[in-house]
């Protein structure tokens, strides 16, 4: 089989579970998968697409076992993978000067246009609108996760993550149907980064006060502590 498919262990280890489970969802047909000569074979983008539609909803424990089977596929330690190592201050905006969902994405790629490693901002918009075309990257609680459908290895020399908070919330089409007004933008060069830091990310705002303590905080400065403090707790855990 070619490289952009995952064998039943493969698969098993990325998701931190038994394989014998995954063997059970594809049975099942709650995974997307073919079976090629009596095995299951599943399909690197399909399986990311897949994960990328469910991991804001579940729980602490499966987002746990997703982080870390995506170190364990990656071969590294899982806390070495940080994404408060992401962080930069001309990357964070606690004021962003937007009041529409356009306007908010544009923003957000202009302050991505700040890091050295992003190569054409327009590229990255184009890749942002297509993914809220597709369906909202909004959560419940006033938070979204805007990132592009794809990995983009020709556009970014290295995983981004841009934070950014707005005064008044924006109308994003989050599932509770409230305002948004806290923004985690990232993009990635490749599919497991990119799964990893939507599992991180989500498991950090399962500890609510983190998202409290982010709409209080008055800078980036603030940003990086509280983000840093509160994803080594939820590693000492482990």
């Amino acid at each position: 089989m070619p490289s952009t498919y995952f064998d039943i262990k493969e698969v098993a280890r990325l998701l931190g579970i038994d394989w014998r489970q995954v063997n059970k969802m594809a049975q099942r047909g709650d995974i997307p998968c073919q079976k090629v000569s009596g095995m299951f074979r599943f399909n690197q983008a399909q399986i990311t697409d897949w994960l990328q539609s469910r991991v804001t909803t579940l729980s602490e424990k499966d987002l746990s076992d997703l982080d870390s089977g995506h170190s364990a596929q990656r071969k590294f330690n899982h806390k070495l993978f940080l994404v408060s190592n992401m962080l930069s201050y001309n990357l964070i905006s606690t004021e962003l000067p937007a009041r529409t969902r356009s306007s908010t994405i544009r923003e957000l790629v202009n302050l991505a246009g700040n890091s050295d490693a992003l190569y054409c901002k327009e590229t990255l918009l184009t890749a942002l609108n297509q993914r809220e075309e597709i369906s909202s990257t909004a959560m419940a609680g006033g938070v979204a996760i805007p990132h592009p459908k794809r990995p983009l290895p020709f556009n970014i020399e290295k995983p981004l993550l841009i934070i950014a908070h707005t005064t008044k919330g924006i109308g994003f089409g989050a599932p509770d149907g409230k305002m948004t007004d806290l923004f985690f933008m990232t993009c990635s060069p490749d599919d497991q980064t990119h799964i990893h830091i939507l599992a991180r990310l989500c498991r950090l705002f399962h500890k609510t006060t983190l998202v409290n303590d982010l709409r209080a905080a008055a800078s980036a400065e603030e940003y990086i502590d509280l983000i840093t403090q509160q994803e080594q707790k939820i590693l000492d855990e482990i």
